[in-house]
């Protein structure tokens, strides 16, 4: 019986499929030595990327790591991969029958905004976290509004399940959210853009003990 991966608190790993292939599966196994929430491929393929040869080296490594591993906005990978989740840019229009499609249990998240609407449908369709964008500027995440602390901490009492900040994070900026009522953060060249990740995970996790 396979059992069911979940998500929890710690750092969220977002990868982008655009980067060497090479330099980022090396990068990605340092990376999951350590402890990783989650290990999330961002939806940035090339018109003629070989998805299939991507994803499942990818997801070799997150399996022998024990790490979840979701697929950004493309729920339908999950009926040809082994992926263990989606993880959503915007409200999905019938979730209900994607769940059906899919057919069987997944990981499920969604980013949200200042639109606490948003926060209040995820916790309405039992999705397993949330994911705001963007807490600080950042060129990962320039699509992302920046994101009112306000809202953040409204959202604690809206959903009770694990809640992740993203954009523009860096080990020496997390203490300006140690107010925040969050579990982790989500990642992306701060871990894979740097020399060492598995320095940079620890720097990171430093900082999210700090806050505990």
């Amino acid at each position: 019986m396979t059992i069911q991966k979940k998500i929890t608190k710690g750092i969220y790993l977002v990868i982008d499929p655009s980067m060497d292939r090479l330099l980022l599966l090396d990068k990605l196994r340092l990376a999951l030595q350590q402890p990783i929430a989650a290990v999330q491929i961002w939806d940035n393929f090339d018109k003629n990327a070989d998805i299939d040869g991507f994803i499942r080296p990818v997801s070799a490594l997150c399996a022998e790591a024990d790490t979840p591993l979701l697929m950004n906005n493309r729920w339908e990978y999950l009926l040809h991969f082994p992926l263990d989740g989606v993880h959503f840019d915007q409200i999905p229009d019938d979730m209900g029958a994607i769940r059906q499609k899919v057919g069987r249990t997944f990981i499920s998240g969604l980013t949200c905004n200042n639109d606490l609407s948003w926060v209040r449908w995820a916790a309405a369709h039992r999705l397993d976290y949330i994911s705001f964008c963007s807490v600080f500027p950042s060129s990962t995440a320039n699509s992302c509004e920046l994101v009112d602390f306000d809202t953040v901490r409204q959202a604690r009492a809206l959903f009770s399940r694990p809640i992740f900040l993203a954009g523009g994070i860096r080990p020496e900026n997390m203490d300006k959210l140690n107010t925040l009522p969050y579990d982790g953060v989500a990642v992306v060249s701060g871990i894979m853009s740097v020399a060492d990740p598995i320095d940079a995970i620890k720097k990171y996790s430093e900082q999210l003990i700090k806050k505990q």
